[in-house]
């Protein structure tokens, strides 16, 4: 129940953004959007410091094992040392990691991120006790324990979810073996990004505008969407072709993950690795697989919107490597940081005062690294881990509209996390992912009505529709499919089958088949890029891909009212974010703004939008 060291939910809030070299205006403007980590530690030699002294304080916290339930005084005592100690290695845990993702290259920053993950899987194995010991003071002690000490109301949450696992908690000595294991059952997610980001030769290929095009991660993001359709398909060749030479290891690192998964569950005592990771914010089944079931009903709405791409792009036989050019070529307006600043906080006005005045706050702050360079991590993510500090942000801008969509995005888990730190302790600040993703998704959904609205012309509304209705094909469709997958390969492990990456590459193809209509005659895929299942990092994040999709459903449903007007449907929206992780986040949506999201209505409202989209597009397009 501890807060222990874990730079995952609202600490790491990973999303999908390119990385590529530097222009030479971006060269300039990049040491202006770095981010300031001296909030953190004012210098690398303070982080040393800091992590001594945290260090020092490990061994005492087995000092309180066998106190919990000898008074409510004594289990506050304990269960503070141990949380503030957890505190202070997150925050250690999040400057490394902030400082490695500058440049991943660079030796002392891996060392000083290896020296972070050591201790804080000290601290799981020193405080692995507390789950166990808990139980043994039992229900009825501890809710009388809450009702004599005030002061452990901030942990009575936490009390109460550890005794809702008792089921799945081991032994004193289980508990400690399995947080000694935790590096080595972490291990697979940080060898694939050393692979995928540092060791594989990715190719370069030549456009036919002559430009030199090297493919890596970061690369091929960049790449894929180029306007030429041969270039298009050489990309994907030569991209896919390298992930194919590594099918077969990627296979068995991502064969060890799902093992590990297995291992873990079983231990544990979960009927599957998908009841493991729903139980841990109490979701029911419902949640997925009506997700699943809502989402593979609504694939005529998916198709008619590829069929409307094959249109707009004039291609008869449309096929993978087509699916990410813009329907409308984007111009050349350019959306650098500072206009993407303005923009941003224009779009999200209808929130309201309270919440822009935390935007407006962390616009002006040097919480941010802003431009891709050498080295650095791709992607884009909300590291809010330091709750002491502030939120920071990497971003891998290249001042396109896709930099200005993910900058929105990515503002929306910061306000999310500030305002669950004003209104919680330490204790319930971790938001889960299951609502994180909507607070970031319904900023896009405001972004994209808002450049709609103001678009001075045809080709622009179509851009902008586009872009839309291009971001619930990859939020919606493209997660739950991921989704399908994550469960297919760990079921298959479940089942005692053989997992090999020819084996996943099976598995994916026929999902890819499936989802883009490949036997109706809509897309074709081609078997090279069913391979594309090694190239996704977020299947070591177990089960954390199909929140994507659920949080578009929430956020939809949400703006559908929002935008309609329904001021009490936004003042419920931002009591959601405030409550952080008070509560379980199907108690907080249904308590606070009535949303089920274990009913097919909550996966509707996202339906419609695209349908919407999609009418307003043709209606366009119907315009002489």
């Amino acid at each position: 129940m501890t807060r222990v060291c874990c730079c995952s939910l609202l600490a790491v809030a990973v999303c999908a953004a390119a990385a590529s070299p530097l222009s030479a205006e971006q060269a300039t403007e990049s040491a202006t959007y770095v981010w300031d980590l001296t909030d953190l530690y004012p210098s690398e030699d303070a982080w040393e410091e800091a992590r001594e002294k945290v260090a020092a304080r490990v061994d005492g916290l087995t000092g309180y094992r066998g106190t919990l339930g000898n008074s409510a005084k004594a289990m506050l005592e304990a269960l503070a040392e141990v949380s503030d100690t957890s505190r202070q290695a997150t925050r250690l845990l999040v400057y490394a990691n902030l400082k490695n993702d500058e440049d991943q290259r660079v030796a002392e920053s891996q060392a000083r991120l290896a020296k972070a993950r050591t201790l804080a899987a000290r601290v799981s194995e020193a405080t692995a006790w507390t789950d166990p010991e808990i139980l043994k003071v039992g229900e009825p002690t501890v809710e009388r324990f809450i009702k004599e000490e005030p002061g452990l109301q901030r942990f009575a949450f936490d009390l109460r979810d550890t005794l809702r696992q008792a089921p799945h908690t081991l032994s004193d000595d289980g508990e400690e073996l399995m947080a000694q294991a935790s590096l080595v059952l972490s291990a697979p997610q940080q060898i694939y990004g050393l692979l995928a980001n540092a060791d594989i030769p990715w190719p370069t290929i030549t456009l036919s505008t002559g430009e030199e095009a090297t493919l890596t991660q970061a690369g091929y993001t960049r790449y894929r969407s180029v306007a030429n359709r041969d270039d298009r398909k050489k990309v994907f060749d030569a991209f896919f072709a390298t992930w194919k030479q590594y099918a077969d290891g990627v296979g068995a690192i991502l064969n060890t993950e799902v093992q590990s998964n297995v291992f873990q569950a079983r231990a544990r005592s979960y009927e599957s690795v998908l009841q493991q990771n729903l139980f841990a914010d109490a979701l029911p089944p419902e949640v997925y697989t009506t997700l699943v079931e809502e989402v593979n009903a609504a694939l005529p709405v998916f198709h008619r919107y590829l069929a409307v791409r094959g249109r707009m792009l004039g291609i008869d036989d449309l096929r993978y490597y087509d699916i990410y050019p813009p329907l409308v070529p984007a111009g050349d307006e350019v959306f650098d940081i500072e206009r993407s600043t303005e923009i941003t906080f224009e779009a999200l006005k209808p929130f309201g005062d309270a919440y822009l005045s935390n935007l407006e706050h962390g616009l002006s702050q040097s919480w941010i690294h802003g431009h891709p360079q050498p080295g650095k991590r791709a992607g884009a993510y909300m590291s809010g881990g330091a709750y002491d500090v502030h939120p920071y942000m990497l971003l891998n801008h290249n001042d396109d509209y896709l930099s200005l969509s993910t900058f929105a995005h990515e503002w929306g888990h910061a306000v999310h996390t500030m305002l669950s730190a004003a209104d919680n302790p330490w204790e319930t600040y971790s938001y889960s992912i299951f609502i994180a993703e909507m607070a970031s998704t319904i900023n896009e959904i405001l972004l994209e009505e808002h450049m709609i609205q103001n678009a001075q012309t045809k080709e622009e509304k179509l851009f902008y529709l586009g872009q839309a209705v291009e971001s619930l094909r990859a939020k919606l469709f493209r997660q739950t499919m991921f989704a399908e997958f994550e469960l297919v390969i760990h079921e298959t492990v479940e089942k005692g089958e053989p997992l090999t990456g020819a084996r996943m590459t099976e598995i994916y193809k026929d999902l890819l088949e499936r989802y883009h209509g490949h036997e109706q005659g809509v897309l074709t895929i081609d078997e090279l890029y069913a391979h594309e299942w090694a190239y996704i990092p977020h299947f070591y994040l177990d089960f954390y891909v199909f929140q994507y999709a659920t949080s578009v459903s929430g956020a939809a449903w949400f703006a559908e009212q929002f935008l309609a007007g329904d001021g009490a449907v936004r003042d419920a929206f931002l009591r959601v974010l405030k409550a952080g992780g008070s509560d379980y986040p199907l108690d907080i949506l249904l308590s606070e703004a009535g949303l089920d999201m274990t009913r097919p209505d909550a996966y509707r409202a996202v339906v419609r939008r695209m349908t919407s989209l999609l009418d307003r597009i043709e209606a366009l397009l119907a315009e002489e």
